[in-house]
């Protein structure tokens, strides 16, 4: 990855960019996370704006709470990844979905953006106003684990779901 990227907001600009890189998940058949990623992109102006208020905490279902959404852009304007931050923590974000939940498009994994990502997310995180985010993953995802571990994280107790799943629970640092 010798490529520069930055965190956008989500904007009208890059629909083409959005388009090719929802598309490409879809056809993956993987599951599309962060959970914002799996919000229908049509009409493309209706799913920005709907991003954008949620920031504000505006028009979201009752028990959530405010979330602002980054595109990971490439200098050729190719979205790469996706994180969702979480402003604050519900219990049920405090257990299994933490402050910062981020994915990159299938194509463009194992080339170090997630690390890059997850680092841009801890400095919008502290942008925000959260001095500790918690970040949480599958204790089966080895490569998302991974890149927790690259921001020099806090182990914090796990959680296991219903069914069993173990979910890893870090905690970090944004200052």
């Amino acid at each position: 990855m010798n490529e520069h990227v930055r965190l956008v907001k989500p904007t009208t600009e890059l629909e083409e960019e959005y388009l090719d890189f929802y598309n490409e998940w879809k056809s993956n058949g993987g599951d599309m996370i962060p959970w914002v990623i799996k919000k229908d992109p049509t009409p493309f102006s209706k799913m920005v704006d709907s991003l954008l208020l949620a920031e504000k905490g505006e028009n979201q279902p009752d028990g959530w709470v405010p979330d602002s959404t980054y595109w990971l852009v490439s200098e050729s304007n190719r979205i790469l990844g996706v994180v969702n931050i979480r402003h604050s923590l519900t219990e049920k974000l405090s257990q299994n979905g933490g402050h910062i939940g981020y994915g990159i498009r299938p194509s463009e994994r194992r080339k170090g953006y997630a690390t890059k990502l997850l680092a841009l997310s801890i400095q919008e995180a502290h942008s925000i106003g959260i001095d500790q985010a918690l970040i949480v993953c599958d204790a089966w995802n080895k490569p998302s684990e991974r890149t927790i571990l690259s921001a020099d994280p806090v182990r914090d107790e796990d959680f296991i779901e219903e069914d069993g799943n173990v979910i890893l629970r870090y905690w970090v640092d944004t200052n």
